[in-house]
């Protein structure tokens, strides 16, 4: 019979669920500095062993009868693992506890994708994002979330259903389909995969991390009806537990209700900061921000962020992470939800070029708007470019907003994946048009989404950045919100318009605060077409509606164009 090929595996933290119950009655009966001093000492064992170097520690609540307390280590070796263990058998709190389970087993890269196969090939090109991402799974961070859910599994050995009879492709695409699924959770739980195949009882440690607990049994009934789970998984027991700091032991021992899931203190400097740089971000609580200065020029920044942001978006913890231009100078912001993976991405960003400034802290519980940029303030352009006789009202009238993301993937790849983004909008009251237009230069396309209220653009902006290759959305670059503008030109025009807009770029190029101002062209219907232009400031952009030039092309458009051009603020 023909050996199946194993996949490659890479270990990283050895890891130890200690399991624990308390001993309630004793600990009744214990005389109150007694209680005290074990409480102490309990604050002390945890404090201390999770602010270690490499690896953490963490406590939790465990709901029902299996257990009362999870102790969660991981550590860089078994010998560290087998010291915090015995050390905290040692201690006065362990007195009052038994060891109701535990299991051991170490974080685990394997080789199922094609890139991790990569990674595993030494003689494969070294990608540093793909290192960067590989390290995050084996040497993990445990997230500040409220809620944990621990069970330990194997893959079936059936007669009919053998998993390690499959040949490896099919594993393989079994394993695609079932990462797909938890990749629709990301930012909602995180998880830690750990093997233990010869470590304990069962093949693999699963423990996943959230703040809503609904979401982890949303994700794990959806993985039930999955074949790599419906045919080939078998469970072992779940443990549910709710993480608290512990300087709450105290509360945790008296029954009170303790949560990790409290804000910190809101960095009030750093807030006024995102808004002074036109950022807008809803930082979810306990959020935090950074803000890096470089000496480096705005184009070689960019290229080295492009290249770390691809490692961000494996963090779950990561919200965004934009290069802005600020009076001249390189400005890099970052959003994570934790301060630990902000913490961790600080020191990824202080390796940019010409970094001479940081500034770190918690972001407000709410979101963060930019100065000078909310709906009353774009009333007040509206009612400047009326002033002008220029329509500044949005597509299709004034009660829709339109959202932009760009991207660099071929239209073959792009266009049906758009196509079933927008049928699926459809089923909403709020969408008005989600189309895809292609630049006249060809270098990327631009997804544009229109709906009926602001929420309902931005929340479309979330699905929209899943789409393959997106690089950026509209505004994220400007400390003045795109300028968006729509035409729809009569068919024996297009080529006149075509020209027209070469003509009028050359002299956008000239203008001060001018940075880059493309045509596309709606795929589906090549009268349709539609401008971005992005200026420095709202000065800037005011200052070519007020020109001469832009008369001039207004003017001349009134014979070419089959509908009213729509100078639009982007959402």
């Amino acid at each position: 019979m023909e050996r199946r090929e194993p996949p490659k595996t890479e270990e990283g933290l050895y890891v130890l669920h200690d399991l624990r119950t308390i001993d309630w009655a004793a600990w009744r009966e214990t005389a109150e500095r007694d209680r005290e001093a074990a409480i102490e000492e309990g604050i002390d064992f945890f404090e201390d062993h999770a602010a270690v170097e490499k690896g953490d520690t963490a406590v939790f609540s465990v709901l029902g009868h299996k257990a009362d307390l999870l102790i969660l280590h991981l550590r860089e070796t078994l010998s560290e693992l087998d010291t915090v263990e015995r050390e905290f058998e040692g201690c006065a709190l362990a007195e009052f506890t038994d060891r109701a389970s535990s299991y051991l087993s170490v974080t685990e890269a394997s080789g199922y994708t094609e890139a991790a196969e990569d990674y595993f090939d030494p003689d494969a090109e070294a990608d540093p994002g793909l290192q960067r991402y590989m390290d995050s799974r084996l040497h993990p961070e445990l997230p500040d979330t409220e809620f944990v859910s621990f069970y330990p599994m194997s893959k079936r050995r059936d007669p009919e259903y053998n998993w390690y009879d499959l040949p490896f492709d099919e594993r393989r695409e079994l394993m695609a389909a079932h990462g797909d699924i938890g990749r629709e959770y990301a930012g909602k739980v995180t998880q830690i995969i750990s093997g233990s195949v010869g470590f304990d009882d069962h093949e693999w440690g699963v423990t996943l991390f959230a703040d809503d607990m609904t979401e982890i049994k949303h994700l794990l009934y959806e993985m039930r009806f999955d074949p790599s789970s419906s045919k080939y998984a078998e469970f072992g027991r779940f443990y549910t537990g709710r993480r608290f700091s512990p300087d709450q032991l105290v509360g945790f021992l008296a029954g009170e209700d303790v949560s990790i899931s409290e804000g910190k203190e809101v960095d009030s400097e750093l807030v006024a900061e995102f808004g002074r740089l036109g950022v807008t971000v809803d930082a979810p609580e306990g959020a935090h921000g950074l803000v890096l200065r470089s000496e480096a020029d705005l184009e070689t920044v960019r290229e080295e962020v492009d290249d770390l942001r691809g490692n961000f978006e494996h963090y779950d913890s990561h919200v965004l992470t934009e290069v802005r231009e600020d009076n001249g100078e390189t400005t890099i912001v970052s959003v994570w939800e934790t301060e630990r993976a902000a913490d961790t991405a600080r020191g990824f960003l202080e390796e940019l070029s010409g970094i001479t400034e940081v500034t770190a802290g918690a972001l407000a519980d709410e979101e963060v708007e930019p100065e000078g940029t909310g709906e009353g303030d774009e009333d007040d352009i509206r009612g400047e470019l009326a002033d002008l006789d220029i329509y500044a009202g949005k597509p299709h009238g004034e009660d829709v907003y339109a959202m932009v993301l760009y991207s660099e993937a071929a239209l073959t790849e792009l266009t049906p994946e758009v196509e079933e983004l927008s049928d699926g909008f459809d089923r909403y009251d709020t969408h008005v048009k989600t189309a895809t237009y292609w630049a006249k230069d060809g270098r990327q396309a631009a997804i544009v989404s229109i709906w009926e209220t602001a929420d309902a653009a931005d929340t479309a902006g979330g699905f929209l950045a899943d789409l393959p290759k997106t690089v950026g959305r509209a505004g994220e670059e400007s400390s003045f919100g795109t300028m968006g503008m729509f035409y729809t030109v009569k068919p024996e025009h297009r080529e006149d318009f075509a020209e027209k807009f070469d003509t009028v770029g050359g002299l956008l190029s000239e203008m001060d605060g001018h940075r880059e101002t493309n045509l596309m062209v709606n795929v589906e219907d090549e009268n349709d077409m539609f401008i971005d232009s992005r200026w420095r400031s709202k000065e800037d952009a005011m200052g070519f509606f007020s020109s001469d030039a832009f008369r001039d092309t207004v003017q001349w458009g009134r014979d070419i164009l089959a509908d009213r051009p729509r100078h639009v603020f982007l959402a």
